[in-house]
């Protein structure tokens, strides 16, 4: 959603949640952007449009839904502003906007414990304990699975104290497509895998990559492998690292120097 009283100066910011949330997870990134007087949009994935409620109750809509669709989705999204973007995703949503800046999208882009694009290797047992729920059964393929309080706990807000990690269960998990996370699992086995990028792209936006020192889903050493990727483009390639982090770091306390940091950033490498 567009919110008002933006500056006409300043770049609009589009913010790209991941699997397993709605765009309700950026709802104080939203407000704290407004203020900062960018036009802020949060829009959702294919199938994720309605209430954190209402898609527990019946998340059939993205049910089978794939990574191309999601990326597809944005592009049209991002082609009908005004003006480039700053691109700014957390988890899948980090892979996305780093697909739509090889397609030559956005003036900028932040990618926050961005789940691997195709050719990072590194897969730590965090990150395969975490998604094993889902991947051990390959029938889930075609299925919106939702995680347990226990599930969502070791891979979100595992460093939360548990009242904390409920209320953050409750507000802002949702079943996510499997479909995405088989995709990004066996990326490295697909030929035309729809997580692809060129690496050696130079004619891309500047990209950052956040990672968190805690995380169990995306652990630093998957963002620095991801960094890695681009060393042979001169396109600007940055990577910094938020220590005691978890996958919850949009909602974590501290967020908002993520956010801050994210957006500077950002604006910093944005062309006037």
């Amino acid at each position: 959603m567009a919110l008002s009283g933006f500056s006409h100066a300043a770049p609009p910011v589009v913010l790209i949640h991941g699997l397993w949330t709605s765009p309700v997870s950026w709802e104080s990134w939203v407000d704290r952007f407004t203020a900062a007087g960018h036009n802020v949009l949060a829009p959702a994935w294919p199938g994720v449009e309605g209430s954190v409620e209402a898609l527990r109750r019946d998340p059939s809509a993205m049910a089978g839904v794939g990574f191309q669709s999601v990326v597809d989705h944005f592009q049209e999204f991002v082609r009908g502003l005004e003006r480039p973007p700053i691109l700014i995703g957390h988890s899948f949503g980090g892979t996305v906007v780093q697909v739509l800046l090889d397609r030559g999208l956005g003036a900028a882009g932040v990618a926050i414990h961005s789940a691997a694009v195709k050719g990072v290797l590194p897969l730590p047992l965090s990150t395969l304990r975490s998604t094993w729920p889902v991947l051990k059964n390959p029938a889930n393929r075609r299925k919106a699975m939702t995680l347990t309080f226990e599930q969502f706990r070791y891979a979100f807000v595992h460093n939360l104290p548990e009242q904390q990690a409920r209320q953050a269960y409750d507000r802002y998990h949702v079943p996510g497509s499997a479909r995405v996370l088989f995709q990004g699992a066996f990326a490295n086995f697909a030929g035309n895998a729809p997580t692809r990028i060129n690496p050696r792209n130079s004619d891309r936006a500047p990209l950052l990559l956040i990672a968190g020192s805690a995380d169990h889903i995306v652990p630093p050493a998957v963002n620095k492998a991801n960094a890695r990727l681009y060393r042979k483009s001169t396109a600007v390639t940055d990577y910094h690292e938020f220590p005691g982090r978890s996958h919850f770091t949009v909602g974590q306390d501290g967020w908002e120097d993520v956010a801050d940091f994210a957006l500077s950033w950002a604006t910093s490498h944005t062309a006037p």
